[in-house]
């Protein structure tokens, strides 16, 4: 069976103030076909939804994202996932969740379209072999048996002849991929932990890094083993969408332990604008609720970046600037200060903003 380019679930969200209270307020929307009345559509997430368009805003009915205008849509970027026989499972399939729900449109390519296993256990049918893969702008290799891979003429000769890449990938011993084909000549990169001494050793053109993450040399990501390629993969996310959207492929992942920048960045750093809490630090606190309830906002940490608790429930907050935030729906929330501009007092929601809910700790 054919793998799946996302495995994406069911992505519930709270319809209220700081996470989707449109939902409730908002009447049913209907899918329609006709392009002449429909202007909002669903953003690309490698699903069935993705050829569904709607004539108002609101919450994808399949999905449950939250609806965009067609004028916001843009071209996505194409990913060529290359994988070998016996490729590690969580080398690519983690990188491919993150790279899908983001909106790329991601392919597999391999030798040959022959189906081959993962680890022995899943069969893929690849969608393109290397002599009929389509161009793509950013190109993916993984560990597991990688050796058939950069031990074949073939395969490194179609890497190399590549044209117009934008950016390159690695997770685990794919990092060898890029060497045997000259692309981490005179640059840094890291690979699985027992592999690092074999890449060292094979290539020494190669600034060989060990208990790295990830290191990203500008156009090139390379990765440590297995679940370090979600890292990376996020990373890219954050370099090439801004780093809200890889939050959000965290968040929708469940994926809790993410560190972002927890690497070597020789290149742009997408981190910089939120490393600052001492800003986000007069939004904390408890406030009003709908219901009688409340709700808390929160830093976190690791991100250092704001979150909400509702009902037990943590959802990421997203800071546009001074006193306005935004949820997962893009509703924009908006505190507003005391006179003396010292304390914030509370909130207003832009679906609502007749109703203002009430900071409750001073």
């Amino acid at each position: 069976m054919k793998i799946k380019q996302a495995f994406k679930g069911l992505f519930l969200i709270l319809s209220v103030a700081f996470i989707s209270i449109q939902c409730t307020k908002r009447p049913n929307i209907k899918a329609v076909i006709k392009d002449d009345v429909a202007s909002f559509v669903c953003p690309p997430c490698n699903s069935a939804c993705d050829t569904l368009s709607y004539v108002n805003s609101g919450i994808c009915s399949h999905c449950n994202m939250s609806l965009i205008s067609k004028d916001q849509l843009e071209v996505p970027k194409k990913i060529a996932f290359y994988l070998q026989n016996e490729v590690e499972i969580l080398d690519f399939a983690g990188p491919m969740e993150v790279f899908a729900y983001a909106g790329y449109e991601v392919f597999t390519v391999s030798k040959s379209t022959d189906p081959i296993r993962t680890q022995g256990i899943l069969k893929i049918i690849p969608d393109y072999s290397i002599y009929n893969a389509p161009q793509a702008d950013i190109l993916a290799f993984f560990g597991g048996n990688a050796s058939e891979a950069y031990e074949d003429e073939e395969v490194i000769k179609w890497v190399e002849s590549q044209q117009h890449i934008e950016s390159y990938f690695s997770v685990c011993t794919g990092a060898f991929i890029l060497a045997e084909s000259g692309l981490l000549n005179n640059k840094s990169a890291t690979t699985f932990h027992n592999a690092l001494d074999g890449l060292e050793k094979n290539y020494p053109e190669v600034n060989v890094l060990k208990n790295k993450r990830f290191v990203d040399n500008g156009t090139i990501i390379t990765t440590a083993g297995i679940s370090a390629g979600i890292d990376g993969a996020l990373h890219l996310v954050a370099k090439l969408d801004g780093f809200d959207a890889a939050r959000k492929a965290a968040y929708y992942m469940e994926y809790d332990k993410w560190i972002p920048g927890e690497g070597l960045l020789l290149g742009d750093d997408p981190y910089g604008n939120y490393q600052d809490v001492e800003k986000l630090k007069d939004y904390v606190g408890t406030y009003e609720y709908l219901n009688d309830s409340q709700i808390d906002i929160l830093i976190n940490q690791n991100e250092k970046s704001l979150f909400a608790v509702a009902n037990e429930i943590r959802y990421p907050i997203f800071y546009i600037g001074k006193d306005t935030v935004s949820n997962l729906n893009g509703d924009q929330v908006i505190f507003e200060r005391n006179k003396d501009d010292a304390m914030i007092r509370g909130f207003r929601s832009s679906h609502d903003t007749s109703r203002f809910y009430a900071r409750l700790n001073k």
